[in-house]
This record gives structure tokens, C-alpha cells and sequence, in this order.
């Protein structure tokens, strides 16, 4: 997760929300990606979609079972798709979202029976999460909407 928190900071540098995401296979990273929102001008260029796809073509399948998702932020509804789709076994989140959060925080997605081949664990390294997340919305709020 520590890994995920500073891409989230190389994001936030060039005005992302910054959520980072790394993909692990045997303890190895597959792939890293930050939010690419902005940059991108794509609104699907969310940290998890971009950090799957690199896995995918990285392990020359779509398929990332036994592979974990570290992400700083809870997913949202259409990340949670990506997730599922690509059979991800296991999802670790720092930060919960009271916004979008599609895993318990607004859809309450993880006590849906689609889950029951995932393991999730939320909350890892919140606080830092949590801190890094405040203090982009506050530079934000400072700037007048520029970073």
C-alpha cells in the first residue's frame, strides 16, 4: 500500500485526484498506475482500470487470478466492474469513499453474492490515505480550483 501511496502522490503532481493502484502476482508488481482523469481528459482513466489493463497485457491474459489489487481510495461502481470482471482474487483498499465508494461505503456492494469469489480488506493504511486525499482538496480550495 505504501507503493500505491507514493504513485497517488505522482499523480496529485500533475493534478490528479490522487489514487494510486499496483497489482501484485507472487509477491511480484505486475503493474502500477494513478489517476489519469484529468490528464487524459478520459473519464474511465481511473487508477484501477489503468493499473488492470497494464496487468493484462503484461500477463498476456485477462484473466488476474491469484493477483491482489492495492488501491488507496474504495473503489468505485464502474472500477468494482473492472475488478470482477478480471477476476481479481484479492482487494485492499486504504481509504474509504463516502461519495462513490462501491464496495460498503454507498452501493454496500460487498455483502452481494458477485463477491463471494473475492477477498477484500478495507481500511489499510487509512489514515494516510485519508490525509493525502484532504490535502490535495485543500490546495484545491486554496487555489481557487488550480493546482
Amino acid at each position: 500500500m505504501e507503493i500505491a501511496l507514493d504513485i497517488a502522490k505522482e499523480g496529485m503532481k500533475t493534478g490528479e485526484v490522487p489514487v494510486g493502484a499496483i497489482i501484485v502476482k507472487n509477491n511480484e508488481i505486475i503493474s502500477m498506475a494513478h489517476n489519469e482523469v484529468e490528464t487524459s481528459t478520459n473519464p474511465i482513466a481511473h487508477a484501477e482500470v489503468l493499473a488492470i489493463q497494464r496487468a493484462c497485457e503484461i500477463l498476456g491474459n485477462w484473466r488476474l487470478t491469484d493477483c491482489t489489487l492495492y488501491v488507496t481510495l474504495e473503489p468505485c461502481i464502474m472500477c468494482m466492474g473492472a475488478i470482477l470482471n478480471s477476476r481479481i482474487s484479492k482487494l485492499v483498499y486504504g481509504a474509504g469513499d463516502n461519495k462513490l465508494g462501491a464496495v460498503e461505503s454507498q452501493s454496500d456492494f460487498i455483502h452481494n453474492p458477485l463477491f463471494r469469489n473475492i477477498e477484500i480488506y478495507p481500511g489499510i493504511l487509512e489514515e494516510e490515505c485519508v490525509d493525502l486525499m484532504q490535502e490535495f482538496f485543500q490546495k484545491i480550495r486554496w487555489s481557487g480550483g488550480q493546482l
